[in-house]
């Protein structure tokens, strides 16, 4: 019984996980936890981490499924904003004093491009394991407080280093 849990939504997060541990050292002096997380307020801090453990955790209880139309979406929704994700991070590793890197787009960039495969999670995971009160658009939502927190978070780090 325990092995269907496996095959949970949380899986497809691996790889963005895997690249945020490899890659993340190597972002600019703004991006390390010395500077990004200096001084910020209490509430903004408490909200986005709470969020990230909900919006990250939830997918390890939605089924891993293709079999309708909108996962198949969700699928490749997912694998496109895992790539562009992955691209954000690119500039700012090889290039970071281009002026994409160093513009408010390009710095962002790793914030809010998140959105695009938290919506492709929500979209493949169409229900939990358990429980029936779960709709879709409560991961949405969930996502979108998230990104937005995360995006602030990054907007005062941008706006203190530029």
């Amino acid at each position: 019984m325990g092995h269907r849990y496996f095959f949970s939504c949380g899986l497809m997060l691996l790889p963005a996980m895997a690249w945020n541990a490899v890659l993340a050292g190597h972002l600019p002096p703004a991006f390390q936890p010395a500077e990004f997380d200096r001084a910020l307020p209490p509430e903004l801090v408490l909200t986005e981490n709470v969020l990230r453990v909900f919006a990250l955790g939830l997918p390890f209880f939605m089924p891993l499924g293709a079999s309708t139309k909108v996962q198949r979406l969700g699928l490749g929704l997912f694998v496109v904003g895992t790539l562009v994700y992955f691209a954000s991070w690119l500039p700012l590793v090889l290039a970071p004093e281009s002026a994409w890197s160093t513009s408010a787009l390009g710095f962002l960039a790793p914030a809010y491009t998140p959105a695009l495969w938290l919506a492709g999670l929500g979209l493949t995971g169409r229900e939990l394991f358990i429980g029936k009160a779960y709709r879709p658009w409560m991961y949405f939502a969930l996502s979108a407080a998230f990104v937005a927190a995360h995006v602030t978070h990054a907007a005062i780090i941008y706006a203190r280093n530029h």
